[in-house]
């Protein structure tokens, strides 16, 4: 039973890393080809960064972590909060959601997904940015040449406390897990935009939906920027909270933390204990 188990663990994880190669592919063509026709800062396209590496290893690597912790925590909670332990009985109480938000369309699911998740991921990013969290959020600070393939530069704990736990919560609360559907694929690209070395503002359109300029300058030195647009997805949140920054006909142009960052994946996951 143990082995059959772990071959089915095997396979999930193989399934997921082959479903990141198209996606990865994808995203750097299209990025490639976007920051030559409208690059926010001058320099080394992101295959010639030189933490590529370490930012690839976050890529294939930090995606397989949130995928079973985000499985597990749901079962785990299904049996602390319901009682809820065979295998059919998870399948039926997660598979379209429960309770009264599941009576709603899953379009509507999907909107009260965003705007909460969004809400409740402002507030956890602006408390990364104090002092006792910092150092978990600072690797994800750390890239200096930023580009679309920093997105996935997250340091577990800070995924954990500012994503996973979010979606657990409102998945718990009755949201079917059918929305992640199309919010998935969303979230992973939008994410990728953000990061991109692009100089779009969208213009009219830059306190509706968080562009490149409007994140990268939440990558600037604190003095600079870095204190600001903490909002994932919507940069109302920081216009109504008062840390929305995008001047005026002006870019962005220096990245990274001040503090001394080690290189490579692993000496960064072992950085914020020391």
């Amino acid at each position: 039973m143990m082995f059959a188990e772990f071959v089915a663990f095997l396979t999930g994880l193989g399934e997921t890393f082959w479903k990141l190669v198209p996606v990865s592919l994808a995203l750097g063509t299209v990025f490639a080809v976007l920051s030559v026709i409208s690059a926010c800062n001058p320099g080394r396209h992101w295959w010639q960064k030189r933490d590529l590496i370490t930012d690839l290893c976050y890529w294939f690597i930090i995606p397989l972590f949130g995928r079973y912790l985000r499985i597990g925590l749901l079962v785990l909670a299904a049996a602390v909060l319901f009682g809820i332990t065979t295998e059919a009985g998870l399948i039926e109480f997660y598979d379209n959601g429960h309770g009264p938000l599941a009576q709603y369309p899953l379009w509507l699911q999907g909107i009260v997904f965003l705007v909460a998740s969004d809400f409740l991921m402002y507030w956890i990013h602006r408390g990364f940015h104090r002092p006792r969290l910092w150092k978990f959020h600072a690797v994800h600070h750390s890239s200096e040449e930023l580009d679309w393939i920093s997105a996935a530069r997250f340091h577990p704990i800070n995924l954990f406390l500012g994503s996973i736990a979010v979606d657990v919560m409102l998945l718990v609360a009755g949201i079917s897990p059918n929305v992640l559907v199309f919010i998935g694929p969303f979230t992973v690209a939008h994410s990728a935009l953000v990061h991109a070395n692009l100089n779009w503002t969208f213009g009219p359109f830059k306190y509706v939906l968080a562009g490149p300029v409007f994140h990268r300058w939440h990558h600037t030195a604190a003095d600079r920027g870095g204190s600001s647009n903490f909002a994932p997805t919507f940069p109302v949140l920081d216009m109504i909270f008062g840390t929305f920054y995008m001047p005026a006909n002006e870019y962005p142009d220096r990245y990274g933390v001040a503090d001394p960052m080690p290189a490579g994946f692993a000496a960064q996951l072992i950085y914020p204990f020391k």
